[in-house]
């Protein structure tokens, strides 16, 4: 992972405070970009509104400042980009690839919820969801540039997979797809809890004719009792009026050595010399706690 032309990013959702977790993934993600003399973009991921804290968004954003981690361009929302999306689905709809859907979750029950054909005829009074059309015996492989060679089954363990939900939002899929497109993404660093959406992106990248970064996973950080932290009730949020604490709690728990400590550091100083000391071949490839 090299070159100027290196484009990282990270997207927190909005849906409450950065905490542990989320600011592993920052750090990481930021880390590479910075390592590969490249730029770091950040974009807020609000088209899921249900789910939306208010003022999450600002809070994650002001944490981030905070933490050191400043993007290098303007701020991307999704919730602006209703009509890049609007677009896209169009496009997958005029070439088959795309088809509206009236079956509930309760109907894909029976197939453990991987959708190959529907069962419900068109309802003029309820609104159908759109789902890509996944080709019968469709695999999707790819190299992530921590965890290796990776394989999935699409059309078997995922089935066709939906690109506009039936309430009328976006789903996540084709949102990021589109707007890494957009925002000439060359590489994405996330958590190893979004592997299994890669081959999706990728399959959904192929049928836009959009180019597919490189994917790099972070290990997933647990509680101590092995649950996902953003899932625990130990998913406090970071601190921003104090972050090398949590900066270094994040550093340990991507497998680096232990920085020297220096009284009254910056944060600015203590990013520039873990920077200097990353090295990506001892991050875990399993999940950390921290």
């Amino acid at each position: 992972m090299t070159g100027s032309g290196y484009r990282g990013r990270f997207a927190p959702s909005p849906t409450g405070d950065l905490h542990a977790g989320s600011l592993l993934a920052a750090l990481g993600s930021w880390l590479f970009a910075r390592r590969a003399g490249g730029r770091w973009l950040v974009r807020v991921e609000d088209v899921d509104t249900p789910r939306e804290v208010p003022g999450a968004a600002a809070r994650q954003l002001h944490a981030l400042r905070a933490f050191g981690l400043h993007a290098d361009e303007p701020i991307v929302r999704q919730s602006a980009r209703h009509a890049a999306y609007r677009a896209a689905l169009e496009d997958l709809a005029d070439r088959g690839l795309a088809f509206p859907c009236w079956c509930s979750r309760a109907d894909l029950a029976a197939t453990g919820g991987v959708h190959r054909a529907c069962v419900r005829a068109p309802d003029p009074d309820r609104a159908p969801a759109v789902r890509l059309r996944v080709a019968d015996g469709t695999r999707v492989r790819f190299d992530d540039d921590l965890l290796g060679a990776q394989v999935q089954d699409v059309d078997a363990d995922v089935g066709d997979f939906v690109l506009y939900r039936a309430d009328g939002l976006w789903a996540y899929q084709l949102a990021v797809v589109v707007d890494d497109a957009d925002q000439g993404v060359t590489h994405v660093v996330r958590g190893a809890d979004l592997l299994d959406s890669t081959p999706r992106q990728i399959l959904l990248q192929r049928a836009l004719g959009l180019p597919t970064p490189g994917y790099a996973h972070l290990p997933v950080v647990l509680d101590d009792e092995g649950r996902k932290l953003s899932k625990s009730l130990a998913s406090n949020p970071v601190d921003p009026a104090n972050p090398l604490p949590a900066l270094q709690r994040a550093w340990a728990a991507l497998g680096q050595a232990a920085l020297q400590h220096f009284e009254d550091e910056t944060v600015s100083a203590w990013l520039g010399r873990a920077l200097a000391a990353f090295d990506p071949t001892k991050i875990p490839r399993t999940a950390t706690q921290l």
